[in-house]
């Protein structure tokens, strides 16, 4: 570095703030939601209704993804090569077990805000390798105020002796080793500890990270979490239960109030107690749910709760509540704002797992021995809300007869995991039918239509009636 500092103390000072709120949010998300120390004798609950929210948003988020591959030109062999990229990144998903790897990182990137996924070749088992390394260790510089061009990113993490030595059989120090990995599109620099163990060219030709928010906030690189919305909802809640909790508890506890008497011996409350008193003296149990109190702590509880639902965008039709019968197009309204939600997260996931996408088909390319031609991978995103599979296949039948989108549209569209070669199947089934219909029409007595013969779905003739011969 032109000031003499090396990578790793450069970084040191680097994004406090950020990876102190990190710590924070996940602290939060973990349960630790109260403020300071307790009183003594306070009674502090805690209903993690910010990490249930979390979970259940991000299970909305990610119903139903799936992803295809579509040729950019129309030569001969286009749609082969998309099958195969298409193919190809299947197996990869497969291999990375992604279901599992995609859901937990995208909790993760709800708690803290930002996610990251790092795609590399295994030059042991010839294969894409993809991970989701942990935001707090990550940096990332970009040019000026243009956020969407990175130039450089550093990872850093831990490893115990014997895995630094494992992986690229260095003996550190110490039994625990930091290490850094510093990429730019050109150049590839290993730091163990404080040294530089490793500088090489990038094998890659590109920075093999893809660093994404949660959120976006306008002109931040940076992301917001789920949880800034609703911790103080939360917080609130938690006090208002414990309180009435400690109310509820202090009325089967009664408290014994004396008046007109200086000094009190043997004074218990329970089954049967006799007291006596002076003849001016009065005593009685104070009552601390008259007057309706606990009633107002129930509405007050009632309001906060509403107020976390509207604050998290998750309506409590969302959690299966629904206490009346709801059309589909009603539940739909209920549900608005949850979608809306979502909908702007997938806006913000389809680039990133199209752009991790194509570095999965360039590494194949380069390191795999494969060629996938000129392809364009996409997401297909399922829909949030359970759906009528008949009234869905009608819309969908009723677009591709009008024109207004292909086949494979309509099979992505309905969950079909590989539409061109469900496509070559349904062809494969027409031929067959209808030279079974020709056969049977080649008979002795010829005639328009005869018994035994198939019709071609979809084939229609005059009248409605199916067509029976070509």
């Amino acid at each position: 570095m032109a000031d003499n500092v090396t990578m790793p103390a450069r970084i040191s000072r680097m994004d406090r703030e950020r990876l102190k709120g990190y710590r924070g949010l996940l602290d939060f998300y973990h349960g630790s939601q109260w403020e300071g120390r307790p009183v003594r004798g306070e009674k502090r609950l805690t209903f993690n209704y910010t990490r249930t929210l979390i979970d259940k948003v991000t299970s909305y988020l990610m119903s139903g993804m799936s992803f295809a591959v579509d040729p950019l030109d129309s030569g001969e062999g286009a749609g082969d090569d998309a099958r195969a990229a298409e193919e190809a990144l299947y197996r990869v998903h497969e291999e990375n077990r992604l279901d599992q790897l995609d859901f937990d990182t995208e909790v993760d990137c709800a708690v803290l805000g930002d996610g990251c996924y790092k795609v590399t070749w295994d030059t042991c088992e010839k294969r894409v390798r993809i991970t989701s390394p942990d935001v707090q260790g990550i940096y990332a510089w970009w040019p000026g105020d243009d956020t969407s061009r990175i130039y450089r990113v550093a990872s850093r993490y831990s490893l115990q002796g014997e895995e630094v030595e494992m992986l690229h059989g260095i003996r550190p120090k110490g039994k625990v080793a930091s290490i850094l990995e510093v990429w730019t599109d050109a150049e590839f620099a290993l730091w163990l500890d404080n040294e530089t163990v490793e500088r090489k060219e990038n094998p890659y030709g590109f920075i093999p990270f893809i660093i994404y928010p949660n959120l976006r906030e306008p002109k931040r690189f940076w992301g917001i979490s789920d949880i800034n919305a609703i911790r103080e909802s939360q917080r609130e809640l938690n006090r208002a239960m414990s309180q009435l909790s400690r109310i509820r508890e202090l009325s089967g506890n009664p408290v014994a109030v004396l008046e007109n008497i200086e000094e009190s011996e043997d004074i218990a409350v329970r089954p049967g107690a006799v007291w006596n008193i002076p003849e001016d003296a009065k005593a009685y149990l104070l009552d601390l749910l008259q007057g309706g109190g606990v009633r107002m702590h129930l509405e007050y509880i009632e309001l906060i709760y509403r107020s976390l639902h509207d604050i998290a965008e998750s309506p409590r039709a969302s959690f299966g509540g629904v206490e009346r019968d709801l059309s589909g197009v009603a539940l739909e309204i209920e549900l608005h704002p949850l979608l809306q939600k979502v909908k702007r997260k997938r806006a913000i996931r389809s680039s990133v797992y199209r752009a991790r996408s194509e570095m999965v088909l360039r590494l194949l390319e380069r390191f795999g021995g494969c060629r996938f031609g000129s392809v364009s991978p996409r997401i297909v995103w399922g829909p949030v809300l359970p759906q009528d599979m008949q009234r869905q296949v009608a819309n969908e039948q009723a677009m591709v007869q009008t024109g207004i989108h292909s086949r494979k549209r309509a099979m992505d569209n309905l969950g079909i995991r590989d539409p061109d070669a469900e496509f070559g199947r349904w062809l494969s089934e027409r031929e067959t039918i209808l030279r079974m219909n020709r056969d049977i029409n080649r008979g002795p007595s010829r005639g328009s239509a005869r018994e035994g013969a198939y019709s071609v779905p979809g084939e229609e003739g005059p009248k409605g009636i199916n067509k029976l011969e070509e």
